[in-house]
């Protein structure tokens, strides 16, 4: 592998063992880098994870089927935009001078927000901006999963008195928490992963203490300083991270038998 190979563009690589990991350790850039992978990818799902499930539920409950395709395109459509579309599209709404939202803010009296050069509210803007433009192609699997429910299941509640609240809570959320575990599983695969084209087309220079992270930090060091090595070393130290914790959930999943991958 290269990370563990000098990289040179004539003549032939040299091997060097640990070198770029032990670099890669004692730098203080990348252990910024991973705190803010972590943290984002917390963030995003704990914040994201339950609104395509309850998104699903909220329109498999909706009695007007022209009116719910229709909130179904609503909420498919930003699947299909690019993180540059959508990064336009957040600038000019959360823009400071003349943006929708700080334009409410000044109706209410307080002072505009430079949400998106603000290191305070930069990462609530990329879980924001994730939410809006994932949940609802990711609900398409909930939708699917709600199909497969037995319809009596609903009758028997309804027959003993049971609310809507109480059939979602005590049939539909329990029937949904395999596939919810299974994607759950599938996501902590990608936790080492905070969403390299979102954040690099979001970051600026005003925000990159919060905002710069792992895949963002090998892009600088491999494409930009042509370091491959070492970005190299980074990849592979993501990976396996990745890897690990794939195993340890699915673990866990199967232990206590609520669904696992394999």
């Amino acid at each position: 592998s290269l990370a563990f190979q000098k990289y040179k563009i004539f003549g032939p690589n040299e091997w060097v063992g640990l070198q770029y990991f032990k670099e890669l350790f004692s730098s203080p850039t990348f252990y910024r880098a991973l705190r803010n992978t972590l943290t984002i990818s917390a963030l995003k799902i704990i914040f994201t994870f339950p609104v395509p499930v309850f998104l699903a539920i909220l329109m498999n409950e909706m009695r007007n089927k022209a009116f719910a395709k229709a909130v179904r395109s609503v909420v498919y459509l930003p699947h299909f935009l690019s993180w540059v579309v959508i990064t336009g599209i957040f600038a000019a709404i959360l823009s400071p001078v003349n943006g929708l939202v700080n334009e409410i803010i000044r109706f209410f009296g307080f002072e505009p927000i430079p949400f998106m050069t603000s290191s305070k509210h930069f990462r609530g803007v990329l879980v924001v901006s994730e939410i809006w433009r994932s949940a609802g192609w990711d609900s398409i699997l909930y939708t699917a999963a709600l199909m497969n429910i037995d319809p009596q299941l609903y009758e028997a509640a309804e027959i003993d008195g049971a609310s809507k609240l109480s059939q979602t809570l005590h049939i539909t959320i329990p029937e949904l928490a395999r596939t919810m575990i299974t994607v759950f599983i599938l996501n902590i695969g990608f936790f080492m992963n905070a969403g390299f084209d979102q954040v690099f087309n979001m970051m600026n220079d005003s925000v990159i203490s919060v905002a710069d992270i792992i895949d963002t930090y090998a892009y600088r060091i491999g494409l930009i300083k042509m370091n491959y090595s070492y970005a190299t070393a980074v990849g592979l130290f993501q990976g396996v991270i990745g890897l690990v914790l794939v195993l340890i959930t699915n673990k866990i999943a199967k232990k206590y038998e609520t669904g696992s991958l394999w």
